[in-house]
């Protein structure tokens, strides 16, 4: 397929990471794939493409004629379950979520429509007060509760299963395979290894089930289209694991905002819905502390599906590096 019009290509800092974009029978395939789901909902796209690439994916802004943009992603391998995740959350809360316009599971392709307005563009924009943030978070744990009962749905769609007591393992495999820890560091992480199985015991013991961990809930990654509603997206990052592991990312988005103080708040505003009989606040506060800290493995290893690449260290390598170690931080609250 040709396009008629212009492309804008941004690779941000990651000037010369590999995607499929590079390839012209790929790039032709994929936006030929666009301009068929397009046709088949009676749509054609028209205008200039704004391309966003990245080593673990390849977006593209599609303008389409009388009517709001849609978008196109392509995940590597690795990530090729978002898409069918997807398409399954549009199903199961749909409120919450984007409905896909097309999914390819296959290509690891995927139509979605325009979203509305990004949190991030609203915080830009004027003030928002933290309660904001606290409605997004029960919100968000809702969703997971939602999904709990569909998990061993969501495994077979291909999302990592890294379960609570799987977290110790999951650990020596990550500590085994990055390139980027020096000596020292890695001596630290493997004398912490007791201690995290320990950490990993006491949290399944919470009585809290694994379910779907976001696992990069930042202010870039949800719409807020109007007063107290957010929609939740791109969830290449997603596995099934410890659902508190999710709270760390947003906390500490919001307390680079509004300082720590704002910490209790939003603890308080994500635990509320996972109140039940036998869980006290005491209770659900330590399992968030222990959440915190191990929910750096799930950053670690998404760091790891990235695009193919030539031999040597990973692009996500010392990224991954970089988490890993966070998990030797004691919690802020």
């Amino acid at each position: 397929m040709r396009h008629e019009g212009s492309i804008v290509v941004d690779r941000g800092t990651y000037q010369y990471a590999p995607t499929p974009w590079e390839q012209r029978a790929w790039r032709d395939a994929a936006l030929g794939w666009v301009a068929g789901r397009l046709a088949a909902l009676g749509l054609r796209g028209g205008g200039d493409l704004s391309v966003r690439l990245r080593p673990w994916s390849v977006l593209v802004r599609v303008p389409v004629e009388g009517r709001d943009a849609v978008w196109f992603k392509a995940n590597p391998p690795a990530g090729s379950f978002e898409g069918p995740l997807t398409a399954a959350l549009a199903r199961w809360v749909p409120e919450q979520v984007l409905q896909p316009l097309a999914v390819d599971a296959e290509r690891a392709w995927m139509l979605l429509p325009d979203g509305g307005e990004l949190f991030r563009s609203v915080l830009a924009r004027a003030p928002v007060e933290p309660g904001t943030w606290e409605e997004m978070l029960r919100q968000y744990a809702s969703v997971q509760r939602a999904v709990t009962g569909h998990r061993h749905e969501i495994e077979r769609l291909g999302v990592p299963c890294v379960r609570t007591l799987g977290l110790p393992e999951a650990f020596d495999r990550l500590l085994m395979d990055n390139t980027a820890l020096d000596a020292g560091d890695h001596a630290r992480l493997e004398r912490l290894r007791p201690r995290l199985a320990d950490w990993c015991a006491e949290l399944a013991a919470a009585g809290v089930e694994d379910t779907l961990d976001h696992a990069d809930l930042h202010d870039g990654q949800l719409f807020h289209p109007a007063p107290g509603r957010f929609t939740f997206f791109d969830w290449g990052d997603a596995a099934v694991t410890h659902p508190f592991c999710s709270l760390r990312i947003p906390a500490e988005k919001a307390r680079a905002r509004y300082g720590p103080q704002v910490l209790a708040r939003l603890l308080d505003a994500y635990l509320e819905p996972w109140t039940g009989p036998g869980r006290t606040a005491a209770d659900l506060r330590r399992a968030a502390r222990l959440a915190w800290r191990l929910s750096a493995l799930g950053r670690a290893a998404s760091w790891g599906r990235t695009f193919p690449h030539p031999p040597g260290p990973a692009p996500g390598d010392g990224h991954s590096a970089a988490s890993l170690l966070e998990i030797l931080n004691d919690p802020p609250f």
